[in-house]
């Protein structure tokens, strides 16, 4: 999704609202997005963010103005495009995922950032506190690090005789070592060993998979970062290859073939975040937001691929999911 196309997802400017009390704004105002992710992953949540914008009264070319640029997982591109669109002096910067708001704070202290796909901003130093954020970033939790010992949970349920599990990450990412670290928590309570496999780049998925899937009763935990989340569709085949469980976040990991997701309702999200670039266009203050934590997630099974690795679902897992992909 470059520029144009994230532009026609806005939809025809004509057609939008006024601002709030029928009076439109007094100057044009500027919007930064920065994704780290593969545009491909980001359509539908995009098409969310746009259309709260556009019910809070914001259109493309009459009170507003966006930049897009994506990385599309390219650590160096991410950080090239933080530096250009800071020069651009945005009012407000939306980044989503960690690399995009970690490359987004090297570059500035003073314009606005709202983020989302980020775990633990407080952990990882990116603000003071969730109440009261300081500085000028604020925004959305996607993950909490409890998440990692739920994720191996729901392996566990769906593959009972699993004794094994590959963490898929990158170690570079503070809140994947954190999920990593609620993983090994709770992997002896379930008679599973944790192996961790270092992602820095698509080349490193195939030898990490394979070298761990010599032996049997295996699993896979795919840790989301754009490192795992961009070749996601090299990590689903070599799942299927090796007959490995997996699990991850996002729905587009079921979606795509995966066995199952289980993450934040992104879509839900992205409004949220609207909605927080909304009240900054208006006059608040990041530093004002308060950071919010995840209040909604989404269990994604995919059936074929269950049948595939020949796993029954249990019935009350069945029961729980949001979604099934026959």
């Amino acid at each position: 999704m470059k520029r144009r196309a994230f532009l026609a997802s806005l939809g025809g400017a004509a057609a939008w609202p006024l601002a709030a009390g029928g009076q439109p704004a007094q100057r044009m105002r500027r919007v930064a997005v920065l994704s780290g992710f593969a545009d491909v992953d980001r359509r539908d949540h995009i098409a969310a963010f746009t259309q709260a914008l556009r019910t809070a009264g914001w259109s493309e070319g009459r009170n507003v103005l966006f930049d897009y640029r994506s990385a599309e997982g390219d650590p160096g591109r991410i950080r090239a495009f933080a530096a250009e669109l800071a020069a651009m002096t945005p009012d407000v910067v939306f980044a989503m995922s960690t690399p995009a708001l970690a490359a987004m704070r090297e570059v500035t202290r003073t314009i606005p950032i709202v983020f989302v796909n980020v775990g633990d901003p407080v952990e990882s130093g990116f603000v003071a506190s969730m109440a009261h954020p300081g500085g000028n970033i604020t925004g959305f939790m996607s993950l909490e690090s409890s998440l990692g010992g739920k994720w191996l949970e729901v392996l566990k349920e769906i593959a009972p005789n699993l004794a094994r599990v590959l963490v898929l990450l990158n170690e570079e990412n503070s809140v994947s070592r954190g999920l990593l670290r609620d993983i090994e928590l709770g992997a002896p309570t379930l008679g599973v060993r944790v192996t961790a496999g270092q992602v820095r780049n698509e080349a490193d998925i195939e030898p990490a998979i394979s070298e761990f899937a010599r032996d049997p009763d295996g699993g896979m935990i795919v840790l989301p970062d754009p490192a795992t989340t961009v070749p996601r569709a090299r990590i689903i085949a070599l799942a299927q290859l090796h007959r490995l469980p997996s699990v991850q976040s996002f729905r587009y990991f079921a979606a795509g073939g995966g066995l199952l997701s289980y993450g934040t309702d992104d879509v839900d999200l992205y409004r949220q975040a609207a909605s927080y670039i909304d009240q900054i266009l208006r006059g608040a203050k990041a530093a004002d937001l308060p950071v919010q934590t995840p209040i909604k997630y989404r269990l994604v099974i995919n059936l074929k691929t269950a049948k595939a690795l020949g796993l029954e679902i249990p019935p009350t897992l069945l029961a729980r999911a949001d979604e099934v992909i026959e």
